[in-house]
């Protein structure tokens, strides 16, 4: 006879975020007087379509910003600080959103309330 079996649960990643970054483990940053600013998307879509209207991304992919991640994007002795950008949805734009510090980020990454 066959047995029936439950597959376990897998959980949507609600809250997930996404940063570009290329093959070569390199993340997309804009230079600003202040240092560098690396984009923030709400989601997948969101990132690819920025990618689709920003010539200068299409050597990069959306990457989930998880532990890994934001331990590659912190601040490095010595170099100026990273700041991160959230972009509006729907933006291609990029210039239009909210910045974040890096523990404001960990914080959104991780499902803290802020």
């Amino acid at each position: 006879m066959f047995e029936l079996f439950r597959l376990p649960e897998v959980k949507p990643l609600m809250n997930t975020l996404y940063a570009m970054q290329r093959a070569n483990g390199d993340w997309f940053a804009l230079e600003q007087s202040e240092g560098l600013r690396v984009p923030i998307f709400s989601s997948n879509r969101e990132a690819m379509q920025a990618r689709a209207f920003n010539v200068e991304l299409l050597v990069f992919k959306p990457v989930p910003v998880d532990d890994r991640a934001l331990k590659e994007l912190a601040q490095v002795e010595g170099q100026s600080p990273s700041h991160f950008w959230l972009v509006k949805d729907a933006c291609v734009n990029m210039k239009r959103g909210v910045s974040l510090q890096h523990s404001e980020l960990a914080g959104l990454v991780r499902g803290e309330k802020p």
